[in-house]
């Protein structure tokens, strides 16, 4: 069915969303698992099961006594759009020219990444082996609009489109849902620009379309029972900011509790293997846009239904392993029974075979107006994070982020000489080389790059971080205007090549012209659109249509073919 008005779809519970198509379709016999990926937005651990005292987290926590934690997942970057990047390409930012925040939003004129031929996202691989693709509520890969229209080629189904299809009987699915109400506008007040004041008013009438409840923000945590780190002052503003932020976490926990009440509604929960995770750390001060640990480590909780279990994934259980989100991808597709393309930096990770990995790294490049260049690796003990613009402090001003009460608050008390030294260190520059030791620096606020006991440290760190730059290959050191006017010339997007037909014998070919086009097609009376991947037979007569995309160009226009 189709849904026309794109009203029809928003007032509806989250969970409403979930495989909307599931309950007319049996999976039982399927023999492919489904794949739930629920990703909260600007979020640490900050989860009852992954030891915070404060967080009102009963759902997440039962998914935890059901599944395994990996308390040691880190995502390739401390913003969203970069991140979500490598999530859906299994990539570094850094190697596709995806690491700016964000190519849409560029000061200077907007772009799109524009991806290699070869690199296809994660959501095509997939449905190239017929698995069914939903996507909900957002995209924000860089080579796509944050909201809106995703690459068509991408997604069976886009939810932020309104357009509801059906998938075939026993055919697996993979669901990405996005979970928008601890995003860092979240703990906004009402004030700023308007983009800023419309995004506060959206994030509070999404917990009333999906609870239909009071849009407050008032909540359960009282500003005298958060724990604050030792970068924080203990001021009102800085306290409020982030008792708000424990009841938006609450939130999101029922809408994790809503999506997995529908999947065992539906008769899913003994098929389908769930993942939920956040799109990187706290957003808040020092924290998102950072590569301390606040900024790039995340929860992340995968369960198994009992027949699909791996050995050794015991339910309740806590893999300590390094994870990055570069091998959310080639695990999926492991999941899937589908190898990983060559060019994939991840590795899949929940196998009793799986390879551990020994470092993780990340990236920052520019954040919004303000330009930037740092790259991060961490291990089991050690971060070090080298800095190409030394002079910029973390705490600078920007726009969007001084929205929050708290980063003003502590901008004020750092301008008052009012902050402590460890407190200081977010609004003052930064070191070309900095090393931290996690084991007795957990905050990462005593920099030992300048400690003799450290040397052979930083060296091995520093080499080790050299090793992996050439080895993705770093693109982002060339500056931003060429690499906007590489990927769109003379600031206009270029557009996909319309495809084109050939038929031979009752069997159709379709081609597009631009190098790396992903194409689809349908005829008859299709309503919905199949990934073209070879020739396929047709009848005399037939009519058939196709549209193509590179991603980050254009879509190219509907072309028409009929069978002779």
């Amino acid at each position: 069915m189709r849904i026309r008005p794109r009203a029809a779809v928003w007032p509806a519970t989250i969970a409403g969303t979930l495989v909307a198509i599931a309950a007319t379709v049996a999976h039982a016999e399927a023999r492919l698992p489904n794949v739930l990926l629920i990703v909260a937005e600007d979020l640490s651990p900050r989860i009852g099961s992954f030891g915070d005292p404060v967080a009102i987290t009963p759902h997440i926590d039962a998914l935890a006594t059901q599944g395994v934690r990996y308390p040691n997942t880190f995502t390739a970057a401390g913003v969203c759009a970069p991140s979500r990047a490598a999530l859906i390409t299994g990539m570094h930012p850094i190697s596709i020219g995806a690491s700016h925040m964000r190519t849409s939003s560029r000061p200077e004129g907007r772009y799109l990444t524009v991806l290699p031929p070869e690199v296809r996202p994660l959501p095509e691989i997939l449905r190239a082996h017929r698995v069914h693709t939903i996507n909900f509520a957002k995209h924000d890969y860089q080579f796509a609009m944050p909201i809106g229209a995703g690459p068509p080629t991408m997604w069976d189904e886009d939810l932020s489109m309104g357009d509801v299809s059906q998938r075939s009987s026993n055919q697996p699915f993979f669901e990405m849902v996005n979970l928008a109400v601890t995003h860092e506008s979240g703990v906004f007040t009402p004030l700023g620009s308007w983009p800023n004041s419309f995004i506060h008013l959206a994030m509070q009438l999404a917990r009333f379309y999906q609870f239909g409840g009071s849009i407050t923000t008032a909540g359960s945590v009282s500003p005298n029972d958060v724990v604050l780190p030792p970068y924080y002052p203990d001021v009102p503003a800085v306290r409020e900011d982030l008792a708000t932020y424990y009841d938006n976490i609450a939130y999101m926990d029922q809408q994790v509790g809503e999506l997995l009440a529908k999947l065992e509604a539906d008769g899913l929960a003994e098929s389908t293997i769930v993942v939920w995770t956040t799109d990187h750390g706290d957003g808040l001060p020092r924290a998102k846009r950072e590569l301390y640990d606040s900024g790039l480590r995340v929860p992340m909780i995968v369960r198994w239904p009992e027949a699909l279990r791996p050995k050794g994934a015991v339910p309740g259980s806590v893999d300590e392993r390094l994870v990055s989100f570069v091998d959310l991808a080639p695990q999926i597709l492991e999941w899937m029974g589908i190898a990983a393309p060559a060019n994939f930096h991840g590795q899949a990770f929940a196998g009793p075979d799986a390879p551990k990995r020994s470092a993780i790294f990340a990236q920052r490049d520019r954040i919004d107006a303000v330009r930037d260049r740092q790259r991060a690796m961490r291990d089991a003990r050690f971060k070090y994070i080298r800095s190409w613009a030394p002079e910029l402090p973390g705490g600078h001003a920007l726009a969007f982020r001084d929205n929050q009460r708290g980063v003003r608050a502590m901008r004020a008390l750092y301008e008052e000489g009012k902050l402590d030294p460890v407190q200081r260190l977010w609004f003052e520059p930064v070191k070309e080389e900095r090393l931290y030791d996690l084991e007795s620096d957990p905050f990462e606020v005593r920099d030992v790059s300048g400690d003799p006991r450290y040397a052979a440290d930083l060296s091995r760190m520093r080499g080790a971080l050299e090793t992996w730059l050439t080895r993705v290959g770093d693109l982002m050191d060339a500056p931003e205007d060429e690499i906007a006017e590489r990927f769109w010339p003379g600031g206009d997007q270029p557009e996909t090549a319309n495809p084109t037909f050939s038929e031979r014998r009752g069997s159709v070919t379709i081609r597009s012209a631009t190098p790396g086009a992903a194409i689809d097609y349908r005829s008859g009376d299709q309503q919905f659109w199949t990934l073209y991947t070879e020739p396929f037979a047709a009848k005399p007569g037939q009519g058939i249509e196709a549209r193509a995309v590179r991603y980050g160009y254009a879509e190219s226009n509907i072309t028409h073919f009929k069978i002779r």
